[in-house]
């Protein structure tokens, strides 16, 4: 059986969809999207929450993804795990924020 894991991968504050191994801090020209979606991140968390897909997580792939990550995190409290930029420092306001769990680097 397959199995669907639910994730919302955020780049520059949108959902998108990265060609692995295009993602750089050193060099953001080479960055590669196969897909960005006109939707923001709280629509897919909701859609996921609707049909039930648990397992969900929010990645933040780099700055700038916060604001998007609370807006999932706001449309289904307790629902979704993040990751990316999680540190010992700020995993406990993820936590108080929505996020079901929080996933360090």
């Amino acid at each position: 059986m397959t199995r669907f894991r639910p994730c919302i991968d955020l780049h520059a504050g949108s959902v998108k969809q990265i060609v692995g191994g295009t993602l750089s801090t050193t060099a953001p020209d080479v960055l590669k999207t196969n897909w960005t979606s006109e939707h923001p991140s709280a629509y897919y968390a909701d859609l996921y929450k609707k049909h039930g897909l648990t397992g969900a997580h929010v990645i933040m792939l780099g700055p700038g993804n916060d604001k998007a990550a609370k807006e999932a995190l706001e449309a289904w409290k307790d629902g979704m795990q993040v990751g990316g930029g999680i540190t010992e420092k700020n995993a406990k306001s993820w936590i108080e924020l929505g996020a079901e769990r929080v996933s360090p680097p």
